[in-house]
């Protein structure tokens, strides 16, 4: 190699490290896109939604959210996963979509770990365990003596095999030694209608939709699912203080880009995600929804995908569930 193009490569390569500093530099210059891999109305997109117009704000461009149903969320998630790396398609991640579906969809179409880069956790949110009245189980020990003693018998609700219900059900049935018999369900909707008519005697439910039943006392909740009580159930005790320490089975809520975004985009977004979820008005909009704010930084995020799919793959395993 001559020495003209020896140095001409060399001051080539030593503008790689500037080159994501420069495209960043007047970052954002228009809207960006926010691709919620679910139907409108959901727990994913008023998340999404809680988040994205303060983020807007602190961008000084607007953040649309898309919604691209389809295949439990693989769909709009994969085409997040192809976007040009340049911060101007995002999408929301979570538990069903990054840790879930790439053991439950043979063909999902991407790698959590190696085709994401991760902006940080929005929230967290526990389910929460309810029976129908006519069932004789008032808290957690009984409800798994009361299965015990009827093997199989007891049947569970799901919004959908393969969904974070239908998993957080069988790590609960794992953990605690029963055998339950899954129902599966098209959504939470019809779930909780058969719960209510007693055709199912289980349901490991969202928050959101439990709140009026319980109130109202036409459902019992016995437990929930995360490690420590919830502000929106404070009466109701967690699993793990009912006889089964350590047991969590929460869903997780984030934001991801295409792998290859420049770090200091990453961090731009990060920041103001994290400026988002300290606004007390977002905070309490996301608390309504039983959900917990969790602002992490972009690294705490990668390692949350990790252990999460590490622990929800083999639930999917275990369960036998696979989806097309």
């Amino acid at each position: 190699m001559q020495r003209r193009e020896f140095i001409a490569l060399l001051g080539s390569a030593a503008t790689w490290p500037l080159s994501a500093q420069a495209q960043s530099s007047g970052y954002p210059d228009h809207p960006i896109t926010l691709i919620v891999p679910y139907a409108p109305g959901g727990g994913n997109d008023v998340l999404a939604r809680a988040v994205a117009e303060p983020m807007s704000k602190t961008l000084g461009q607007p953040l649309v959210i898309e919604n691209h149903g389809g295949a439990g969320g693989s769909v709009g998630t994969r085409q997040v996963a192809k976007a040009a790396p340049d911060g101007y398609t995002l999408g929301l991640g979570g538990t069903g979509t990054l840790a879930i579906d790439p053991t439950l969809y043979p063909n999902a179409g991407y790698d959590p770990r190696k085709d994401f880069s991760p902006i940080g956790l929005i929230a967290t949110s526990p389910l929460i365990i309810l029976v129908n009245q006519s069932l004789p189980a008032h808290n957690v020990q009984e409800l798994i003596a009361l299965a015990k003693a009827q093997p199989g018998k007891l049947n569970y609700a799901s919004a959908g095999t393969g969904s974070g219900i239908h998993l957080g059900t069988v790590l609960f049935a794992d953990t605690a030694g029963v055998d339950l018999t899954h129902i599966p369900y098209k959504g939470s909707g019809p779930a909780l209608t058969d719960l209510l008519g007693g055709h199912v005697q289980v349901y490991f439910s969202s928050l959101p939709p439990a709140v009026g039943l319980v109130k109202e006392g036409k459902l019992r909740a016995l437990g929930v699912t995360g490690l420590k009580r919830s502000a929106t159930f404070p009466e109701v005790p967690t699993v793990a203080e009912q006889g089964l320490p350590g047991f969590e089975a929460v869903l997780h809520y984030g934001i991801v880009a295409p792998a290859g975004t420049p770090r200091p985009i990453i961090d731009k977004l990060n920041a103001a995600l994290r400026a988002a979820l300290g606004d007390p008005k977002v905070h309490g909009h996301i608390a309504t929804e039983g959900a917990e704010p969790l602002p992490t930084t972009p690294d705490e995020y990668a390692a949350d995908i990790d252990r999460e799919e590490t622990k929800w793959s083999k639930l999917v395993k275990k369960s036998g569930a696979t989806a097309k």
